[in-house]
């Protein structure tokens, strides 16, 4: 049976699946529900001190979107679009520390940990959160900085998120870090072209991780009434966004080789592999959560474990980044690949039934013929695309070599 323990940022946890800060870990029920079932380690709902963001969750909004822009009724598919507007935790700061002493407790009993999300407007209040924390015994701390800046942290900031800017990124986890002696992961925001230098900003000032990323922000519209779903631009997320993740994972693990968590995207096992894959240590899971129930991690975590058993990979850590390091090519490399050309295996092809791979062909390399699909080799650069869409697999790829050593034995 493979090993799915996994270091990240200086702890060990028993698997790679983290619940992410969302509703699912709002509470004491919640977390340790998680916990039983199965759960790495949970990361709390956001701990802050924004009042207008603690109101905003007694507010929340969702709508759950198909994949043409309406709400869905019934079973949720695997195509869906999460949009929704929530905020911090509702309680005060200080009434979570019974909270976090005994879901840290139960935690550890359970072969699982905790880790304190956190958020604040100002300096003090980012390491006054941080030590709180701290104090009630969690082993790691996630920074929230899809917010607004500290005050007085940079002349005009004042409004902009925190993670768009490397300078003021490293000075808060700087500040932030130096206070604690716990790991802290830095939560990124997709919403900059900068995130490896951010992320790089971020390790550079002591952080152990980051977390990559937080959602976006979207504007969904409801045709039939003429306006926004709940009312205006909200969170959105859910699996049809994973390989844009994956992009960052890819990147930030090939560039800086840091620790990271995969957040946004994930639903089953096959996107938790896929980020592993990708450069991530460890996955949150978050939305899919809260519309298939908490009782959906064990799918997950035992989801994973087949795979890997089936595959023949002794642990989880044996598939980290794999896929990344063969993506590693420069330009040069790629151009220097022998190129290919389709064959298509006239018993297999159910032409003139079936013609998608001649209309999808812009390269001019396959036409109709009287009887069968007609190739030419020499214009075809190997694309692959009539290969990924025929539905009778009666198209293969082959080295053009070959072509020449055909030529020659006439």
């Amino acid at each position: 049976m493979a090993d799915m323990s996994i270091e990240f940022s200086g702890i060990t946890l028993k698997n790679p699946v983290i619940v992410a800060s969302a509703e699912p870990s709002n509470s004491v029920e919640n977390i340790k529900q998680c916990i039983d079932y199965g759960a790495g380690a949970v990361i709390t709902k956001t701990i802050g001190d924004i009042p207008g963001m603690q109101m905003l969750t007694k507010n929340s909004k969702y709508a759950i979107l198909n994949d043409q822009g309406k709400i869905i009724k019934g079973k949720v598919p695997r195509s869906f679009v999460f949009y929704s507007r929530s905020g911090y935790i509702s309680e005060e700061a200080e009434d979570w520390i019974s909270i976090l002493k005994e879901t840290q407790a139960y935690a550890e009993e359970h072969g699982s940990a905790i880790i304190a999300n956190i958020a604040s407007g100002t300096m003090e209040g980012w390491i006054e959160l941080a030590k709180m924390c701290e104090d009630c015994g969690v082993p790691m701390l996630e920074v929230n900085y899809q917010c607004p800046h500290p005050a007085g942290m940079s002349e005009g900031a004042e409004g902009a998120w925190i993670a768009q800017d490397p300078n003021v990124t490293a000075e808060v986890t700087r500040r932030i870090v130096e206070a604690v002696n716990i790991p802290v992961m830095v939560k990124l925001t997709p919403e900059t072209n900068r995130m490896t230098e951010i992320a790089k900003a971020a390790m550079d000032a002591g952080a152990a991780s980051v977390a990559v990323n937080s959602r976006f922000v979207g504007f969904a519209v409801d045709i039939d009434k003429a306006e926004p779903y709940i009312g205006g631009p909200a969170g959105v997320g859910g699996p049809w966004v994973k390989y844009i993740t994956q992009r960052w994972v890819n990147d930030i693990y090939g560039k800086l080789g840091c620790d990271i968590s995969g957040s946004n995207g994930i639903f089953d096992w096959r996107d938790a592999i896929e980020f592993i894959m990708s450069g991530a240590r460890v996955m949150q899971v978050g939305s899919v959560l809260m519309l298939k129930g908490i009782e959906w991690l064990p799918k997950v975590i035992d989801g994973m474990e087949k795979f890997l058993d089936d595959k023949g990979y002794p642990s989880v850590e044996s598939i980290h980044g794999i896929a990344s390091k063969k993506a590693l090519m420069t330009p040069a490399e790629m151009f220097a690949m022998e190129p290919l050309y389709c064959e298509i295996d006239t018993e297999k092809c159910q032409f003139p039934k079936c013609s998608i791979c001649i209309r999808m062909c812009f390269y001019d390399s396959l036409f109709s013929g009287d009887q069968d699909v007609i190739t030419t080799p020499d214009t075809c650069i190997g694309c692959e695309l009539c290969n990924n869409v025929c539905p009778f697999d009666a198209i293969t790829m082959k080295p053009k070599s070959e072509l020449d050593v055909l030529a020659a034995t006439g």
